[in-house]
């Protein structure tokens, strides 16, 4: 069964699609209100933090799916070079780095206008689009923070695909 088969398609608040999917992936979250919900999500490299909130002022469900990094000071002008670099390859979404907390932040706002509903395996391919995105760049990330690396050498990494089995 699908997940959206789980809901009636009568006006689903969002962020209680998103609680069900948390349950369903068995990931750690906590109900903030009515329209924000956190979650932690298990990566590779490491655990991402999730908030999702929805907005009915402008029907907008926001996502910020964030990890840790305190990049030394010298490092930061190449940092947002490489920041340009990966946001042209991100098709949806964007990176953005939030010096003041030190956080690396993916975020994105699926719009729903005009009273649209979001399916569950929207929001699903919305979160995993999120970690997956995380999971590519951080490597990249640390390589030009801790590794002395260009930029343009560090997103090399992001970009190399492993081919085979092992």
């Amino acid at each position: 069964m699908a997940l959206s088969e789980q809901y009636i398609q009568d006006e689903i608040h969002p962020i209680d699609i998103v609680e069900t999917l948390a349950e369903h992936h068995d990931w750690d979250f906590d109900r903030i209100g009515e329209d924000q919900i956190a979650m932690a999500v298990e990566g590779q490299w490491r655990t991402y933090s999730i908030t999702l909130a929805w907005s009915n002022y402008d029907e907008t469900l926001r996502m910020v799916c964030t990890f840790e990094m305190d990049p030394p000071e010298d490092s930061i002008p190449r940092l947002y070079e490489l920041l340009n670099n990966v946001n042209d390859q991100c098709w949806a979404g964007s990176f953005t780095w939030w010096a003041e907390q030190k956080l690396m932040v993916y975020r994105y706002g699926l719009v729903l206008a005009g009273g649209q509903t979001a399916s569950a395996e929207q929001i699903d391919t919305l979160i995993n689009a999120a970690v997956l995105s995380s999971e590519r760049y951080y490597p990249a990330f640390q390589l030009l923070a801790w590794g002395d690396r260009t930029p343009a050498d560090a997103l090399q990494v992001a970009i190399a695909e492993a081919y085979g089995r092992a």
